[in-house]
């Protein structure tokens, strides 16, 4: 006796509740992905700031040392060759918010202009440390 269609015809697809334990579980791992996503990205452009930082004050040194006076501006710097470009300061997103840290006219090489002695960042946000990154 052949059996009646009904019960042999198998089921296609996935039930509501198997759908919504597949979605939660995604779900889950989304949210324990995207903080340490951006915590990643934040660490990164610490590290860039970092490095463009010593950069820029080794530079600033360099020109020191070589004109016997510090640079008025960092544009000096480029037109002088010791630089291609200002770089970019990667927490705020532009290469001219830098604050530049002008030296005394006392203890400067050349007491008559004094130059820039120091640059930082122009963020005012904090650095996963809690040390604000204008005070690095």
């Amino acid at each position: 006796m052949p059996m009646p269609k009904r019960l042999t015809r198998r089921r296609a697809g996935y039930t509501l509740i198997e759908i919504i334990i597949v979605m939660t579980i995604i779900s889950i791992l989304i949210s324990i992905a995207v903080p340490v996503y951006q915590k990643v990205v934040l660490r990164t452009k610490e590290t860039v700031l970092r490095n463009n930082l010593f950069t820029l004050r080794t530079v600033i040194d360099e020109y020191t040392y070589d004109k016997q006076k510090g640079p008025q501006s960092l544009e000096d710097l480029v037109q002088a060759g010791y630089l291609r470009q200002i770089p970019e300061d990667p927490l705020t997103g532009s290469s001219t918010t830098w604050k530049i840290i002008m030296e005394d006219a006392l203890t400067s090489v050349n007491q008559t202009e004094p130059g820039i002695y120091d640059v930082r960042s122009g963020s005012d946000k904090t650095s996963l440390e809690g040390t604000p990154y204008a005070e690095w």
